[in-house]
């Protein structure tokens, strides 16, 4: 399973992106996105998923 950034909460910020182990967020059309093939929810890297914990806006990095 893969995590997802809810589009109309990011803020663009950025945060997540420097923050990914496995490079799987990029910034695409005014946004961010995490490719599904490459998350791996910082599983083997993190106890918990680096994308949801910087992040600023509650629950916008989610499971997908």
């Amino acid at each position: 399973m893969a995590f997802k950034i809810i589009a109309s909460q990011c803020t663009a910020c950025g945060a997540c992106e420097f923050e990914c182990p496995t490079a799987a967020i990029k910034f695409k059309n005014d946004t961010y996105i995490i490719d599904a093939k490459t998350c791996t929810e910082c599983d083997g890297h993190f106890d918990t998923q680096q994308c949801a914990a910087v992040c600023p806006v509650p629950k916008t990095c989610v499971k997908a």
